[in-house]
Formats: C-alpha cells, structure tokens, sequence
C-alpha cells in the first residue's frame, strides 16, 4: 500500500497549499485508469465505488474540505485510507487566540 498512501498524503499536502491561494477552493476527484491516465471531476457527489466502476478507474481520491478540515479519501482495490489535516487558516486562528488557561489543580 505504499504508494497508494504516499500518494494520498502527497495529494495533501497540495490541497493545504491550495487552500491558501484561493478563498474558495473546491472540492475533487482525481481518477486514474488503469494505463495511468488522470481524470478530475470537480465537486462530484457520486460514491468512489461508483466513480470507479463508471470510469474504469483503477485508484481515485477524493478531496474535500469542511468544518476546518481537508481530508483525501483514497480507494484503490480492495486498500482504502483516509488523510486529513486542519485547515491552515483554523490552525492560525487557534494560535493568535493564545493560550488555553491552565485549570486549577484539585489537592
């Protein structure tokens, strides 16, 4: 599964970097065939499983971005995985807050 997953994480990695161009960025499923052909669809609702059978595709990943998070959902076979990661912005949010008061210790 290594390079199911080193893709996925890396497919990360560029969606967090997007996210910090455009103030809207969208949700996609990249597909690829089984000759390593690459197809993206933007915003797609169909399931992967149906996604995979109606294109032929032999691996896709789907990445979205919700509640402060963007996550890449992988399928390839019968291996699956699922890599998220807090949205830059959320994150900068939560350090120029400060930091959380330390509760009081009960003796």
């Amino acid at each position: 599964m290594g390079r199911f997953l080193e893709d996925a994480e890396a497919i990360l990695t560029a969606a967090e970097t997007a996210t910090q161009a455009t103030p809207t960025p969208t949700n996609f499923t990249i597909l690829i065939s089984p000759e390593g052909g690459i197809h993206m669809l933007a915003d797609s609702d169909w399931p992967l499983a149906s996604l995979e059978a109606h294109h032929g595709a032999r691996t896709l990943y789907r990445v979205s971005q919700a509640s402060g998070r963007i996550a890449v959902e992988g399928r390839s076979g019968s291996h699956r995985c699922r890599v998220e990661a807090e949205h830059p912005q959320a994150v900068a949010r939560r350090l120029l807050a400060g930091p959380i008061p330390a509760l009081p210790l009960i003796p």
